[in-house]
């Protein structure tokens, strides 16, 4: 007795738990291999469309890239030529700083030349005119005539103005070279200025050359994932490819299969055997293709079950119908063993009785599917038999 509720109990809990897995609508309309085939080559031409624009995305990305390429050797070849051009204007400050150096040096030696020489002036007057026959009238008056007179002061004379031009000409010397150094030190403060500029310069350009770099790196990072996005969908296209070739070959195969039942033998109704639970798996497989339909085309789907049942092409079996490989998409989705712990409706069932005793308003159709242009056959409600 514990036993029966305790299977009584797990009984109702799958059928509970199936009931809340199956949503409460009629389910979507099985695809055919013709539909699977129209929806492949169109997945098809999105996925070529998809890979062309990242091909051409791509192709931009190494144009870009060849110009950044120009672009970063021009300004390589320009912060080449600014480095040089620095390095000699350092070397023209080096040499210039030398040059004001040694000028300095020469502008000291000049003043302690020209202070030298004055004081010798001051010296050689002083001895002159306080030492030794510095008094003209001492001069006159010791000179033996006048002649030596003369020439006394004469050279007292000539001695001053020795020593006037030897001081002028030390003055002009020390201006000589206070100009030159004020020259050289003026050229020095230009080749900073234009050091600074070129310093200036090489950083711009070296900035330049690094966020050129950058873009470049970026853009080279873009290319590999542009890449690995191609190959990608080169890859799914092969998957697609190889998907839209077994599904032609699927559906060579159901025509094919279509053309050999038409000529081989069919059997009568009465020679159908049922097996206990076919109703069920009937009606439960008409509810997930047809649910929707009107009871018409629920009779026409029950009818093509037992039309291939009556093949000599088909199983002659229901299990062997419905589960037979890639015929009846709820069967692999999983739908139909869902529906089968739940069980059909009354009118589902009420199809699956008259299909099973022969009715068929679609006569000897195999195959059905939603209606498209391509496919000519009876139409009824959303399906056309063929």
């Amino acid at each position: 007795m514990k036993k029966g509720k305790f299977t009584d109990k797990c009984m109702i809990c799958v059928l509970v738990t199936a009931l809340l897995a199956q949503p409460f609508s009629y389910p979507a309309f099985a695809e055919t291999t013709s539909e699977k085939i129209k929806k492949a080559e169109e997945l098809k031409k999105q996925t070529e469309a998809q890979k062309e624009q990242v091909e051409q995305k791509k192709d931009a990305l190494e144009d870009e890239k060849a110009q950044l390429q120009v672009y970063l050797s021009q300004l390589n070849d320009d912060l080449e030529e600014i480095s040089e051009n620095l390095e000699d204007l350092e070397n023209q400050v080096v040499e210039k700083e030398a040059q004001i150096e040694a000028t300095a040096v020469e502008l000291e030696n000049a003043k302690q030349e020209e202070r030298d020489q004055y004081a010798l002036m001051k010296k050689r007057v002083k001895y002159i005119y306080e030492k030794g026959e510095t008094s003209l009238l001492e001069a006159f008056l010791s000179a033996a005539s006048y002649s030596e007179f003369l020439n006394k002061a004469e050279y007292v004379a000539k001695v001053e103005e020795y020593d006037q031009r030897m001081f002028e000409n030390l003055v002009l010397m020390r201006k000589d070279i206070e100009s030159r150094e004020a020259a050289l030190e003026a050229e020095r403060k230009e080749l900073i200025t234009l050091q600074e500029q070129a310093e200036t310069e090489q950083s711009k350009v070296n900035d330049m050359v690094n966020s050129t770099s950058g873009s470049l790196s970026a853009t080279n990072g873009a290319i590999s994932a542009a890449e690995l996005e191609e190959a990608a969908y080169e890859a799914e296209l092969k998957a697609q490819e190889a998907n839209l070739a077994a599904l032609k070959k699927q559906l060579a195969e159901e025509q094919a299969m279509s053309a050999r039942a038409a000529k081989m033998a069919w059997r009568d109704i009465s020679e159908l055997t049922f097996e206990e639970g076919d109703r069920d798996l009937l009606a439960c497989l008409i509810y997930c293709e047809a649910g929707a339909e009107p009871y018409e085309g629920q009779v026409a789907v029950g009818a093509v079950v037992i039309n291939r049942m009556r093949s000599a092409a088909y199983p002659n079996t229901m299990v062997g119908v419905i589960y037979q490989n890639r015929q009846f998409s709820p069967v692999a989705s999983g739908r139909l063993a869902t529906r089968l712990a739940i069980g059909a409706n009354s009118a589902c069932y009420a199809a699956a009785d008259e299909a099973m005793k022969g009715k068929t308003p679609v006569g000897n159709c195999l195959y059905f599917r939603t209606v498209i242009p391509e496919i000519n056959g009876q139409i009824i409600g959303g399906h056309v038999f063929y």
